[in-house]
């Protein structure tokens, strides 16, 4: 939890810098006659308004995280297009008449966030071709991951995206993790649930938990505790794995682990992987589904096939889309990685939590097929 307190820090003093450099560069927009007998305090507190004036119009249309991101995006532009600007004065002595730079950073944040909505509320279908030269037929693998359910879309949408996955004759179905949030709704969640359960396949769908998935405010809040999740899920067909290992067709186990944050933030137990290899068959392919992708070097080391995992969005918004694994709170934040034997893929998510907008990534469901090859 240290890391997330000094990213709150951190965004913390990212507004506090940006509150006050759209203060004084608001006010840019108007005449500047009008500014001749004021004072710089008077200056800044009158672009101060018109600034929180936008937070709280943002946050009306949105909320107050949605605001605080736009409000950060359009600082970090419009920073930018002031240095732009600068230099072109500066260096190539231009001159303008009025104050391009703002308009300028004004035009590309809306283009950016619009982008942004866009991208992370059209889910595309992303693909992978995996080789394994043990003894397995080859087989079709949909991978979903952070559902968080009631976000981008409720229970009807998420039955459409799984009529496109279905339309992908996939031989396994694997949701791993944050299908739903704390403010996903019982009814939803049953109704998703439900169609889960309906999607066709030659094996079965399986789910392992994400860190939400317990819910961080109890069940009251949301009308639904973990073990309900679980009930709804197993009532409708979905294998939940909490530390458990199925062999598939006498072909190739899937693991499930029980999440990370069980013992991050709870102190709980989950079991190691060299404790569920050991007891297995190697000469059969083997699927881990992980909902964080923080154990690549144990999973590398016990020599499993693949390893399906989400969390991270992708990074989520540009430019900071590598800060989860400078930080080394993820091994990877998005696409696939061979390791070693070990193939390791980690998806975006087919939508997101609090934040609406995906800059630097895209919601998806994958498609992995898995071949024998020599």
């Amino acid at each position: 939890m240290t890391i997330w307190f000094i990213i709150l820090w951190v965004v913390i003093f990212l507004l506090g810098v940006s509150f006050i450099y759209l203060g004084m560069r608001v006010p840019k927009f108007l005449n500047p006659t009008i500014f001749v007998e004021w004072s710089k305090i008077k200056y800044f507190l009158f672009g101060s308004c018109i600034t929180l004036g936008v937070i709280g119009l943002i946050t009306l249309c949105l909320d107050f995280v949605n605001a605080v991101i736009c409000v950060l995006y359009l600082a970090m532009i419009w920073m930018i297009s002031d240095f732009i600007f600068w230099v072109l004065e500066k260096v190539f002595h231009l001159s303008f008449q009025h104050y391009y730079a703002g308009w300028l950073a004004l035009i590309l944040t809306v283009a950016m966030l619009i982008a942004g909505w866009y991208v992370n509320h059209h889910v595309v279908q992303t693909n992978y071709e995996l080789i394994t030269k043990k003894n397995v037929p080859n087989f079709r693998i949909a991978m979903i991951a952070d559902v968080h359910l009631g976000t981008t879309f409720d229970a009807k949408g998420f039955a459409d995206y799984l009529d496109e996955i279905q339309q992908q004759n996939p031989d396994v179905v694997v949701v791993v993790g944050d299908y739903v949030d704390d403010s996903s709704k019982k009814d939803e969640m049953v109704k998703a649930s439900r169609a889960l359960g309906k999607i066709k396949t030659k094996y079965g769908v399986y789910f392992v938990l994400g860190n939400h998935d317990r819910g961080y405010y109890g069940a009251k809040y949301r009308g639904f505790s973990k073990q309900g999740l679980i009930d709804a899920l197993a009532s409708n067909g979905v294998r939940v794995l909490q530390d458990e290992i199925v062999l598939v067709a006498d072909s190739f186990y899937i693991i499930g682990r029980k999440d990370a944050s069980e013992t991050k933030e709870r102190n709980k137990h989950r079991t190691m992987i060299f404790d569920f290899v050991d007891e297995l068959d190697k000469g059969k392919y083997i699927i881990v589904l992980d909902h964080q992708p923080t154990d690549f070097k144990n999973q590398m080391t016990a020599m499993v096939d693949l390893v399906l995992s989400g969390h991270t969005h992708g990074g989520q918004l540009f430019p900071f889309n590598q800060v989860g694994k400078w930080i080394g709170a993820n091994d990877l934040v998005y696409g696939h990685e061979h390791r070693h034997k070990t193939d390791f893929i980690v998806t975006s998510g087919i939508s997101n939590w609090a934040i609406k907008f995906k800059t630097g990534t895209k919601s998806e469901f994958v498609i992995i097929d898995i071949k024998q090859g020599r």
